[in-house]
Order: structure tokens, then sequence, then C-alpha cells
């Protein structure tokens, strides 16, 4: 990580605490926001940015918020997202996305068969809404750990993908 990005990023330092622990998170981090689907890599990071700062998760919402300028090359969108995502610049079906998220994230025990029908009608297939709610659910506990552990969102993360290089 430190040759890719020129840094160790907190997190990894944190969780290497529990070697075993860390190794399965990064493994279900990796499969959930790093594989091909109906959700492009920017409306993961999207995701994460939202429930996080629902959370109040200052690590993630830095950290992920820089991901997410750089996937979509939108120097703004993080800010807008972790502000408010209801009046952030997202697509309608990137409304509704993140609509199911933050109810994942916080009222998971209120989903219903309605909820599935208005995310189904924005074009989402199973596997869509399956992941939409899996990166909800782990950004959850990766969340409450982050708070839990004070863990301190690393000083590169604030400028990346605010420029061009």
């Amino acid at each position: 990580m430190q040759e890719k990005s020129g840094f160790v990023p907190n997190v990894f330092l944190t969780l290497a605490y529990r070697p075993d622990e860390f190794r399965a998170f990064f493994a279900y981090h990796d499969a959930l926001m790093d594989k091909d689907g109906g959700l492009t890599k920017a409306e993961r990071e999207m995701i994460v940015v939202a429930t996080s700062s629902a959370n109040q998760c200052h690590y993630c919402v830095i950290a992920h918020g820089a991901i997410l300028r750089i996937r979509a090359k939108n120097p703004q969108i993080a800010d807008q997202i972790a502000v408010n995502y209801r009046k952030a610049d997202v697509t309608p079906r990137q409304r509704a996305m993140l609509d199911f998220a933050m109810k994942v994230s916080t009222e998971a025990h209120r989903i219903s068969e309605q909820d599935f029908s208005v995310i189904a009608g924005h074009g989402f297939s199973d596997d869509d809404i399956w992941d939409i709610a899996a990166i909800s659910a782990f950004f959850a506990l990766s969340n409450r750990m982050a708070n839990v552990t004070a863990m301190r969102p690393n000083d590169e993360f604030y400028m990346m993908g605010r420029l061009p290089k």
C-alpha cells in the first residue's frame, strides 16, 4: 500500500492489532468494493461516504471521500454526499441507491418489500441490491470500529482528488 499511495493508511495500522481479523476484514472489503457488477466503483464509494457520514465516522468519510473524488473524477461529489446526499449532484438512480443504503445502515429493521420494489424500479438487479446492502452493513462495522479506536484519517487523504495532477 505504501508503494502504491506513498503512505500507509491508518486503518491498516489500527486493524493490524489483530492480524487474522485484519486479513478477513480486507478480504471482505475487496470482495465488495473491487468487483465488477451493476454498481460502478464510484457508486460503491458513494454508499460508503453517505453511510459513514450518517454513522459519524470521520476516518471513512475522509478516506473514502478521497477515493470517491478520484473514481468519480469530481472534486466536489464526496463533500456533497457527506453533508447531504439528497442535495448532491447525483442521478435519480444513485439517489435511490443511497436512500436504500442509508435505510440499511440506520434502520435495517424497517426494510420492507416496498423498499425492494422502489430500488428495483430504478433498474437495480437482485445482485446490485445485495451489494448495496452488504456495503452498507460492512461499513457500519467499519465505522463503529474506527470510532471505538479513535482512528484518524491520514493527512494525505484530505487533498486527494481535489486538484488535477
